[in-house]
């Protein structure tokens, strides 16, 4: 049996958190592996909804659930999110969730730093959620992180803590701000870390031992791939690596671990904050999406941009993504269209791309250029099978498969669990 990386094919917000849910039925453990808590899992379980941002979405059904070390951990983040799923009766125990012991901790001065860049950007904002994840990952990659493990050494932390604020007091004072409060750090990490240690653990260790025993690992990216500090629309990205590639470094197995890839998109495509958006409708089509579809964020609340499906930038993100088959999701939002489009190229400057260029000043420039298919009138929310879906739904289905190069394997019809249809069972590959 395969192992299943999931990972956006679009800029996030695609449907992970319910198509994650609904494998990890088949699977023996969830491993996030990228992000932190800027990422934004809704699952719909009846007439309960849970919302994620920092657990694995496993944890909902209780299969066993890890943090790997590529995520950036803000440690009371974890706990206000442990605590608001106990009252909707999920548990999380050391038995449950486990950390990588390496993961590096998103501070408060890395939220100070993230508001205040954001704040002082202007017109070149990027559209961060605020919560500090690019400020942690720098720290990460400078080489000056506090990780968790730190946790359990808090009095050895002196040399770690001068490389930090040697960093970090000069951006301050940049910004008219005061050092940081080393003493008030060092309280609220003593505070924290009783919390926190009890979930700390190898997880690189217990993932190997897993996969040795046969075990079926699903990998869950946050975002999209479009969304990919290297393969994105830089700079309007997030601070790590979205692709499935992150999967093996995120979370200490090896490339050959990954298994099935699935890229989730939906039937039309959205975007949150700042940055590049071809077929972006700002019209009444545009908003007729964004209310059927319920399009506003998981973490942030803020209005995603809507728009229809742009065959070119999936196509793209399924060949850096290394993504094998798509779960189309919200297909039942475009129900009752007479008419649905689909970007299938661009234009620029006279000449046509079949791919979306690197340069900022030209991806703002291009123009798409769309093929038009008839709608259908019958409501595909719910179908549970081919034979519960419109014909004109299943066009639209196979002309994607054909744009986009990459097999169609789940479809979802509605946010709630059971209403997918299975075409090709990830794990049987």
């Amino acid at each position: 049996m395969a192992n299943v990386a999931v990972i956006g094919a679009q800029w996030g917000d695609e449907g992970k958190g319910k198509i994650v849910d609904w494998l990890a039925e088949r699977a023996d453990m969830v491993v996030r592996f990228q992000g932190g808590h800027n990422a934004g899992h809704t699952l719909v379980v009846g007439e309960n909804v849970y919302k994620l941002s920092l657990l694995p979405s496993g944890i909902v059904r209780g299969t066993p659930s890890f943090i790997g070390n590529g995520v950036v951990l803000d440690p009371w983040a974890l706990k206000d999110e442990i605590a608001r799923l106990g009252a909707q009766g999920v548990t999380a125990t050391p038995e449950t969730l486990r950390i990588a012991d390496t993961c590096a901790l998103i501070l408060p001065f890395h939220r100070d730093l993230d508001g205040l860049r954001e704040d002082a950007s202007g017109a070149g904002k990027i559209g961060t959620t605020r919560r500090g994840i690019g400020p942690a990952y720098e720290d990460k990659v400078g080489r000056r992180a506090i990780r968790v493990c730190d946790l359990a050494h808090l009095d050895d932390l002196g040399p770690q803590l001068d490389r930090l604020t040697a960093h970090h007091d000069a951006l301050r004072a940049g910004f008219g701000e005061p050092p940081i409060d080393r003493a008030r750090l060092i309280a609220e990490l003593r505070e924290i870390a009783g919390f926190v240690l009890p979930f700390a653990k190898p997880v690189w260790r217990d993932l190997n031992a897993a996969r040795s025993a046969g075990k079926r690992i699903l990998f869950e990216g946050a975002q999209g791939v479009l969304l990919d500090v290297d393969h994105g629309t830089y700079p309007f990205v997030t601070s790590s690596n979205t692709i499935a590639g992150a999967a093996a470094g995120g979370s200490g197995l090896g490339p050959s671990a990954v298994g099935f890839v699935l890229g989730i998109a939906k039937a039309y495509t959205t975007r949150v904050g700042s940055g590049p958006f071809p077929t972006e409708l700002e019209n009444e089509t545009g908003e007729r999406l964004g209310v059927r579809g319920h399009e506003f964020g998981t973490v942030t609340g803020r209005k995603r941009r809507c728009g229809w499906f742009d065959a070119v930038l999936v196509r793209q993100a399924a060949a850096v993504g290394g993504i094998t088959g798509i779960a189309l999701t919200k297909i039942d939002v475009l129900d009752g269209f007479e008419t649905v489009s689909i970007c299938t190229g661009y234009s620029l400057r006279g000449e046509t791309l079949d791919y979306f260029p690197a340069h900022a000043a030209d991806q703002a420039l291009v123009e798409p250029i769309y093929e038009t298919m008839e709608g259908w009138q019958e409501t595909t929310a719910g179908a549970r099978s081919w034979a519960d879906l419109p014909a004109q739904a299943i066009k639209y289905i196979r002309r994607i498969e054909e744009l986009i190069r990459c097999p169609v394997t789940l479809v979802s019809t509605s946010p709630q669990r059971a209403d997918t249809i299975l075409v090709r069972d990830p794990f049987s590959d």
